[in-house]
């Protein structure tokens, strides 16, 4: 039998044009999905909102600065075990932590008008939302996070019990260790291998990302295959592989990893006007990991390669997203609490017990009662829901009129 070519390799400007036609069909599908994928338009919308003077500043502290619900979500910490901390840092800088809790609550009151749930239940989750950040800056050991909500449970139970065959099945189509070419993962040129090869040899890399002894890693690990990766939203016209590497086992068997390999530039978030961030971005996002997420932040490393700087990360097969498709008023207030408290964690790590007491002055000063959210959070979130329906709707005009 002929053995089947490769496809063709795509020129950037081809790349470019598949991407921006696959992030706009992604962001036509739903309201939720227009939020998930437009970082931009909420800073500018919520700078020119009627709450925006309100805001409160907060400390000056790592922020992940697109914390909606898909980029929450269950992390391997490399010994069994997993825990729902923040999973994406592309945005993250030093900045004011109020917007992190503004973008959530976006996303979560976005989520719920999908849901086709009344409005009063996204008071609801607002004041839920407040009462479990608070709870974890407050006290980010034994604070009280709320009842774990299913969509939590279930996504907790997947991700235990998941192995490399289901990595592979769900993001490569296929277990056996090899990346199939086709619509999301294009073939690379041998000079785009050759740089992966070195990337993956680096010593930061070995010892972070791989967890091999930095003396002698490299002649452990193989790589055994690699693509561009097509991402469509994050990944708009910029560096992002995908590479399946092989590493020497204790018994002399292999075992194989998937790593992501993706270009990180200036974030469109707006850091605080003292922060103080690595120049180089991938290494602001690895810092930022770290500081917000350890489980993902342990298994990161930043390394040039071709020109531009990227951040590479393990894909663990319990490393899942959140996702609140459809969901019940019940679950929609749990959810609300919960997850605010995960950012509130990630915040408070981060800061001593002074700074915490008085960030939560600060957040305290607006909050007419215990179960009433702060009028700053309503209004913004309000006023920022209304925005992206409109720009949502345009949105969809606009690719009606393309498609």
């Amino acid at each position: 039998m002929p053995k089947k070519s490769a496809p063709d390799l795509p020129t950037p400007a081809e790349r470019n044009q598949l991407l921006d036609a696959n992030r706009t069909l992604k962001m036509a599908r739903s309201a939720h999905a227009y939020v998930r994928g437009n970082t931009a338009k909420f800073y500018d919308w919520l700078a020119g909102s009627p709450a925006a003077a309100r805001v409160p500043t907060g400390p000056s502290i790592w922020i992940c600065g697109d914390c909606h619900v898909g980029n929450l979500g269950p992390l391997s910490n490399g010994d069994g075990r997993v825990e729902v901390q923040i999973r994406d840092m592309d945005q993250a800088v030093i900045g004011n932590p109020a917007h992190d809790i503004i973008r959530l609550g976006l996303s979560l009151a976005t989520a719920a008008r999908g849901a086709d749930l009344p409005g009063v239940v996204t008071a609801r989750m607002l004041e839920e939302m407040m009462e479990g950040y608070v709870a974890a800056i407050h006290d980010p050991t034994s604070g009280d996070p709320g009842v774990e909500p299913e969509v939590v449970q279930s996504v907790k139970r997947r991700a235990l019990g998941r192995r490399w065959r289901h990595l592979a099945k769900e993001r490569l189509d296929d277990v056996e260790p090899r990346i199939p070419l086709g619509k999301r993962f294009w073939p690379i040129a041998g000079k785009e291998r050759a740089a992966l090869e070195a990337a993956l040899a680096k010593p930061a890399v070995l010892a972070t990302v791989l967890g091999r002894d930095e003396a002698d890693g490299a002649q452990d690990v193989r790589l055994v295959d690699a693509a561009y990766w097509m991402k469509g939203c994050s990944s708009l016209g910029l560096l992002r592989y995908a590479a399946i590497v092989a590493v020497a086992g204790e018994k002399g068997e292999e075992d194989y990893a998937l790593i992501d390999l993706k270009e990180a530039v200036a974030s469109i978030a707006p850091a605080a006007s003292n922060a103080r961030m690595p120049k180089v971005h991938a290494e602001r996002v690895v810092e930022a990991a770290r500081a917000l997420s350890p489980h993902l932040g342990r298994r990161m490393a930043s390394v040039h390669m071709l020109g531009h700087a990227l951040f590479v990360r393990e894909l663990a097969p319990q490393d899942l997203k959140l996702e609140l498709d459809q969901f019940s008023r019940s679950e929609a207030v749990k959810s609300a609490r919960y997850l605010a408290f995960v950012v509130g964690k990630a915040h408070a790590r981060q800061l001593h017990s002074e700074a915490r007491d008085a960030w939560l002055e600060t957040i305290a000063a607006d909050r007419r009662s215990n179960l009433d959210a702060p009028s700053w959070l309503w209004e913004s979130v309000v006023s920022l829901a209304g925005r992206h329906e409109i720009g949502y709707l345009e949105h969809c005009r606009q690719y009606a009129i393309a498609a």
